[in-house]
């Protein structure tokens, strides 16, 4: 049981490492084109065609990425009024319930999501340079669906 529990971290550790990698690779290739995409319409009078798709589909990821890390983290957004308001011993009640309400939400995101590329898959459509958009799109479903199982995994394992 112990190894079974050491490779889970090993394979967990590894996800988060990716995670983090992914993340830190799009941001820095959106602030390296967008700064290279200004220098050249500023300095050269030219540019990229094909760099504002590129730049929204890199802010897309970016902000599925990073709503990823702040679940893992637990550093996400989380209205916490009635934690405030309600007697101690609802705390935990409350919390559950809340960690159960954005499972789902995220889990019906991430259906909408496969729903929403399936059609941009059908359409053939193009994000730039002959990238489809529907693979541009494809992190949508993934960060949901991570995120909903993140959700999920906290209401039974607390860690601290």
């Amino acid at each position: 049981m112990a190894s079974l529990r050491k490779n889970f971290l090993t394979l967990r550790t590894g996800f988060h490492r990716l995670e983090d990698g992914a993340l830190v690779l799009a941001l820095v290739s959106m602030l390296v084109m967008a700064l290279t995409q200004i220098l050249l319409r500023n300095l050269f009078d030219s540019g990229f065609l094909w760099a504002e798709s590129f730049l929204r589909i890199l802010v897309l990821w970016v902000a599925i990425l990073g709503a990823m890390v702040a679940t893992r983290d637990r550093n996400h957004i989380s209205i916490d009024l009635l934690s405030r308001l309600l007697p101690a011993g609802y705390f935990v009640p409350l919390q559950i319930v809340s960690l159960l309400f954005a499972a789902v939400l995220c889990a019906v995101a991430a259906y909408h999501s496969v729903v929403f590329i399936s059609y941009e898959y059908e359409d053939r459509t193009i994000a730039f340079a002959e990238v489809p958009v529907w693979l541009c799109q494809s992190i949508m479903p993934i960060g949901f669906g991570v995120m909903a199982l993140r959700f999920f995994y906290a209401v039974f394992v607390r860690e601290q």
